[in-house]
């Protein structure tokens, strides 16, 4: 059983089998729609990608990557819903843990309250996203849903910062 199985054990073996031909006509869609366009959990379309495109990180390590995470400098933060595709630029700031919520406060335009405890999953992501490679890191809830995602940013040419993709491949050794 999969841990999306786990998670949201919603998907039909009819609904995955047409996500898995969903995904080999179009593999650098977007993964939400495709979930959307099936009646699939996020997290169900991200496990039907091929296994060299996604690392499993216990929900767990949430502190520790996240404290990682908030050395990377400026990354591209975003929420991704049904209504709205939220993004956001700004370094992640070093967070605790207080009254139920892990708390980020600081000098970036990302900040608030991230109820962590409701982080079930923790993915490292690298595929293409509409022709060019795409690096993130995403955080998805007991539904199957994404929390948020991290990803690398890109430069004025649109190519991922290499900086950035040499601590993501760094995560890759050291948290995967």
């Amino acid at each position: 059983m999969s841990l999306a199985e786990t998670l949201a054990p919603t998907a039909s073996a009819d609904a995955m089998e047409k996500v898995r031909a969903a995904l080999a006509a179009k593999p650098d869609g977007v993964i939400e729609a495709v979930a959307r366009e099936h009646g699939v959990s996020t997290l169900a379309v991200l496990e039907a990608t091929p296994n060299e495109q996604r690392r499993f990180i216990a929900a767990e390590r949430f502190e520790a990557l996240w404290q990682e995470l908030s050395g990377w400098g400026t990354v591209l933060f975003i929420v991704h819903t049904p209504d709205i595709v939220l993004e956001c630029e700004g370094s992640l700031p070093v967070g605790s843990f207080g009254h139920g919520y892990y708390n980020i406060h600081g000098d970036s335009p990302i900040g608030g309250h991230i109820k962590a405890g409701n982080c079930k999953a923790i993915y490292l992501v690298d595929r293409q996203f509409h022709g060019r490679r795409s690096c993130s890191v995403q955080f998805f809830n007991g539904a199957g849903e994404a929390m948020f995602k991290v990803f690398v940013r890109r430069d004025e040419a649109r190519d991922l910062l290499a900086d950035q993709v040499a601590r993501f491949e760094a995560l890759k050794a050291s948290f995967g």
